[in-house]
């Protein structure tokens, strides 16, 4: 049997070993997004609504941030962390709590960006009706993120996607243990160099394709958002 016929058949057996990898992988994932989330749509929004001292300031940091290497964000953290570190008796380093706070520091500037960009036009587009109802500060920031949702919700998911194929900041934070903090792409990086291709490849499928549904609901919340949009 070729590799890939051995790759597909662990994805379809449901192999217990590749399942816990996979698992782990969403649930961090999906923690760090949630808890970006929860702080960069308000403050994506407020950079959108609001004019303030050092907003312009805020603005070029937030957008530079996007760009950061990942593996200086891991050497951060694990500084951090580290025994040594300000948070070292907290002893969090090597778990996947250490991979979750990596990957929402990663995606928080992406969903941060994509929010202000969503609500920008519709601030423009609201505020003398906003101001002429005398909306509160908090009801105008809920108001527009609202309006706004498809596309905060595909800034949401390009985030998500960003932390999924994430490797260098979490190997570092992490350490790669298995059954306990080994991710999808930590574990393709490993077994690729131990030669065991069969896991790995098979673990690449399921990325591939987890990837590949990000892109088509993005694609698809995109598109129906415009239609609602138009046919408001």
């Amino acid at each position: 049997m070729t590799i890939l016929g051995q790759a597909a058949e662990l994805v379809l057996s449901a192999d217990a070993e590749l399942i816990g990898i996979v698992g782990l992988s969403l649930r961090v994932s999906l923690t760090a997004t949630l808890i970006a989330s929860l702080f960069a749509i308000p403050l994506g929004a407020a950079l959108a609504i609001w004019q303030f001292p050092f907003r312009q300031i805020l603005i070029v940091i937030s957008t530079s941030l996007m760009a950061l290497p990942p593996v200086v964000v891991g050497l951060i953290i694990y500084l951090l962390l580290s025994r040594a570190g300000p948070l070292g008796h907290y002893g969090i380093l090597f778990t996947p709590t250490a991979m979750i706070i990596a990957q929402s520091v990663l995606i928080f500037p992406i969903v941060l960006a994509l929010t202000r960009e969503a609500i920008l036009p519709l601030n423009r587009d609201y505020k003398n009706l906003l101001d002429a109802w005398d909306i509160s500060p908090i009801q105008r920031l809920k108001t527009l993120i609202w309006d706004a949702r498809f596309a905060v919700v595909t800034g949401l998911l390009a985030g998500f996607g960003r932390a999924l194929a994430e490797v260098g900041a979490v190997i570092i934070v992490g350490g790669n243990i298995a059954g306990f903090t080994r991710v999808m792409t930590t574990t393709i990086a490993l077994e690729t160099s131990k030669g065991n291709l069969q896991l790995a490849l098979a673990l690449g499928i399921v990325l591939l394709s987890i990837a590949i549904l990000i892109n088509a609901l993005i694609h698809w919340i995109g598109s129906f958002g415009r239609k609602y949009q138009v046919t408001r």
